[in-house]
């Protein structure tokens, strides 16, 4: 992926889900990741008039995507695909098959992730 597929994804996914289902009061949360952080989609976040949570650089990663790829893999293991459109039909079943609750323990762990982080003073938290 690069800034400009980041910015396809933002505007054609993300945008469109985001006005559908959170309104007007909401911020986006993402890593400094570079293709994130260019110039290009900084532009592309200041047109749309979007927030951006401040991410300090060499934070930890409380992302909870990060959980949803390991639960992907959790539900992948073992098998296997013979060319990239069986992977993504794979990935897509797999995704749909992760029940709504895991999602919201998710969202609900998140004042509990960044107090943990509060509390650890820059140093490593069990996320």
């Amino acid at each position: 992926m690069d800034r400009y597929v980041y910015e396809d994804i933002l505007e054609n996914t993300m945008r469109l889900w985001a006005r559908a289902n959170l309104g007007r009061s909401w911020v986006f949360q993402q890593d400094n990741d570079p293709k994130y952080t260019s110039g290009h989609v900084a532009n592309w976040f200041r047109r749309r008039r979007v927030d951006l949570l401040e991410w300090p650089s060499q934070s930890p990663d409380l992302n909870p995507i990060e959980n949803m790829r390991e639960e992907l893999e959790r539900r992948l293991k073992g098998v296997r695909a013979s060319n990239a459109n069986q992977k993504f039909a794979q990935l897509e079943a797999a995704w749909k098959s992760i029940p709504m609750t895991v999602v919201q323990t998710l969202l609900d762990s998140m004042p509990r992730r960044c107090q943990a982080v509060i509390d650890a003073k820059e140093y490593p938290t069990k996320y």
